[in-house]
């Protein structure tokens, strides 16, 4: 069974982590990639994957909504 988290380019990978800090940022968790996510609630772990998502879908509308 492989796992459903993989990259699928993996030259993106730092970008996303990136990505992902800055979105923990915003919400107000500081210093997310050191953080162990086993202590934080699931609902902090899944707002953060689920702003992402939101923010990139809303950057590919705007781009090709020109």
């Amino acid at each position: 069974m492989s796992s459903r988290n993989q990259t699928l380019v993996p030259e993106a990978k730092g970008a996303l982590n990136k990505f992902k800090n800055e979105v923990a940022e915003e919400i107000g968790l500081h210093n997310y990639d050191e953080i162990d996510k086993g202590e934080l609630p699931s609902r902090a772990n899944g707002y953060v994957g689920g702003l992402m998502v939101r923010k990139m879908v809303e950057s590919y509308e705007k781009k090709f909504s020109k």
